[in-house]
């Protein structure tokens, strides 16, 4: 461990790409495609996944099983962390959920029961139809059952974002009574702002009775394009696990982006007070296998993962970058697995990036021809977007000297 991980906490991620982000419109994976993502996520230094909701189907339970036995005991790629992935599963506050999804998990060398109650006086009044007291209720006693089949219990209340602080605040100290370990703090709606969400975890570390005993968590959907900000903002005040998945997938606007919120952490070292455990050289070739399995493309433009993330066609930039990449990157591609990048030519490139490609190719051209390849390329990009390599070889061989023998 080095000198700034031992004055840090762990940030433990719990990623939800097979829960949450198969909740996807339009995305269905089968059994043997959860079991590739799974392995590949302990491979990655995932702490906690989120395999399923096995109440939900005959196949989703199957799946949660499979993953317990077959990706949970896995050490490979963990050798900094020390253990294997803790698998969890999903269920609704009530008994029948609670004990299914033990049932799916119990072969897991490290499991976890996430139970969930929604706290909103929105959600009691209008989608369960119960008061705060009954709501209080049915929360201790989930916590309750799923602590007595298992003893890592976390309790989530649904739309907490929008939820009552007093009221929230005297819930979550109930259920860590009953032996909660993690509260996780939904924004369901991905409603608050990233000042709300920091605030709003900070209060509830500071008033919620027994708050010093567990782990808080935050959960944040990106209906705003702010459910990166949001983590890092609940990060900063006090909280120590994120629910995040590959490439940000999820149901409407989707979640928190795994990628964007370790490598936020990873460049500001001295900014956030936690430390990761993530193999971040993982992350590009596990965003293709999620986006090719799913069926969720990639948009190119995507941080961290996107196909032009490391790509720069300005003139200006690829100048900075070719003298020192540094100049306008905050990150190397190296550092999440991109290994095969390269500059763009179009018509905004300038001369040092045409020359740079045309050496990479063999050719070395004097001035006065160098200078007729130049007119020739920014003459063929008003035509197109973009220039391929096999233009560009032409146009050099085209400018070459004619040699008589």
């Amino acid at each position: 461990m080095s000198s700034i991980e031992n004055n840090k906490e762990k940030l433990i991620i719990f990623d939800t790409s097979l829960r949450d982000g198969e909740q996807s419109p339009g995305v269905t994976l089968n059994t043997e495609e959860k079991i590739e993502i799974a392995k590949q996520m302990s491979r990655l230094g995932v702490d906690v996944l989120e395999a399923g909701f096995p109440i939900a189907s005959i196949g989703d339970f199957e799946a949660v099983q499979r993953i317990a036995r077959e990706a949970g005991p896995l050490m490979e790629g963990r050798e900094k962390i020390g253990q294997p992935m803790t698998i969890c599963g999903l269920a609704r506050s009530t008994p029948a959920d609670i004990q299914r999804c033990a049932e799916a998990i119990k072969d897991a060398p490290r499991r976890r029961i996430h139970c969930f109650l929604a706290t909103s006086d929105l959600h009691l009044k209008y989608k369960l139809k119960i008061d705060r007291d009954e709501c209080v209720k049915r929360a201790v006693a989930a916590v309750t059952l799923a602590k007595s089949l298992v003893d890592d219990v976390e309790f989530s209340p649904e739309d907490a974002g929008r939820s009552d602080r007093e009221f929230l605040c005297h819930v979550l100290g109930k259920v860590i009574e009953a032996g909660a370990t993690t509260l996780n703090i939904p924004d369901t709606v991905g409603y608050n702002l990233p000042s709300e969400y920091g605030s709003l975890i900070k209060h509830l570390k500071e008033n919620v009775p027994g708050a010093e005993k567990v782990i808080f968590s935050t959960h944040c959907h990106n209906d705003l394009g702010l459910a990166t900000a949001n983590t890092l903002a609940g990060i900063q005040n006090g909280a120590r696990q994120v629910e995040v998945t590959i490439n940000g997938i999820g149901e409407r606007a989707g979640n928190t982006a795994m990628e964007e919120v370790v490598m936020a952490v990873h460049t500001h070292p001295t900014l956030f007070p936690v430390y990761h455990t993530i193999n971040t050289p993982l992350f590009f070739p596990t965003s293709r296998m999620v986006s090719e399995l799913s069926g969720m493309v990639v948009q190119p433009n995507k941080a961290i993962v996107g196909r032009n993330a490391f790509l720069h066609e300005s003139g200006i930039h690829q100048d900075g970058v070719l003298k020192n990449r540094q100049t306008y990157e905050i990150i190397t591609p190296e550092s999440v697995g991109v290994t095969d990048i390269a500059l763009v030519l179009g018509k905004h490139s300038g001369r040092n990036a045409l020359r740079s490609r045309g050496a990479e190719m063999g050719f070395n051209l004097d001035e006065t021809a160098f200078q007729r390849v130049f007119e020739d390329f920014k003459t063929l990009c008003d035509q197109k977007k973009n220039v391929s390599d096999d233009e560009i070889r032409a146009i050099f061989t085209k400018s070459q000297p004619i040699i008589h023998l």
